[in-house]
């Protein structure tokens, strides 16, 4: 694996790849903008803060960019990607080895999503499709749904019996435009998939926000209040839900 390093330059923090190449190639990733440069080996630092020095601007206008519209920008599920877990970034690696599929989080801030293929573990760089990105994202979805069902029953538990309600079920699905959704008729709860990226604030107020529906059916000033009393912190949670990543 390439040795890496970080510079600092004007507040931007840039990870530094040396390989054996002859020129700089400067990179910006979604989807939170990270930055990366490839120079070559034996390249001295001063020289590397020059070169992305002398690319702030663009740096700065890609970084835009895929601030503006993510979902313009769809992960790969190559190594080196930044995904989440939780509202806290880990570092991609994907590798295929010997053992079953799966995902697992080592710290400090790396998650290695295991393809189980190859006879002796490998890392899987971008442009080698001996694993499909589908396959991958359904392995990593699979992990992001085994930890909601680990998450979500002791906060419906608790909320429930604080809120005197009961939901006849739960589930998850991949939502485009919610967080959430409830079936009144069913008493059932839907969450976003999604959710296990956010701050675990986040997927609590969620659920409550769904149970609430169970006692208050709109979004109105009576729904409003029943958020004020029991998470007066809602609306920060809710910034919360819609910034983060």
């Amino acid at each position: 694996m390439p040795p890496k390093t970080e510079v600092q330059v004007a507040g931007l923090t840039v990870m530094v790849v040396r390989k054996r190449i002859k020129n700089l190639h400067l990179r910006v990733y979604p989807p939170d903008g990270q930055v990366r440069i490839s120079v070559p080996l034996r390249l001295k630092e001063e020289a590397i803060r020059q070169a992305v020095a002398g690319k702030l601007d663009w740096i700065r206008k890609q970084q835009a960019r895929i601030a503006a519209d993510p979902g313009a920008f769809p992960q790969k599920l190559v190594s080196g990607e930044t995904h989440f877990y939780l509202g806290r970034p880990y570092r991609l690696e994907v590798v295929e080895g010997g053992g079953p599929a799966g995902v697992v989080l080592h710290n400090p801030g790396t998650l290695e999503l295991r393809m189980g293929r190859r006879s002796s573990p490998t890392p899987l760089r971008s442009g080698d499709d001996s694993a499909s990105a589908a396959t991958r994202q359904r392995v990593l979805d699979e992990w992001y749904r085994e930890r909601l069902r680990e998450l979500v029953p002791p906060l419906l538990a608790r909320w429930e019996s604080t809120l005197g309600v009961r939901s006849a079920e739960w589930r998850i699905r991949k939502m485009k435009t919610r967080w959430g959704s409830c079936s009144l008729k069913a008493r059932r709860i839907w969450l976003n998939l999604k959710l296990a990226k956010k701050p675990e604030a986040c997927l609590e107020f969620i659920v409550v926000h769904e149970l609430l529906h169970l006692i208050e059916r709109g979004h109105g000033a009576r729904f409003r209040a029943l958020l004020d009393r029991y998470l007066p912190d809602w609306r920060e949670r809710r910034r919360m839900l819609r910034e983060s990543r």
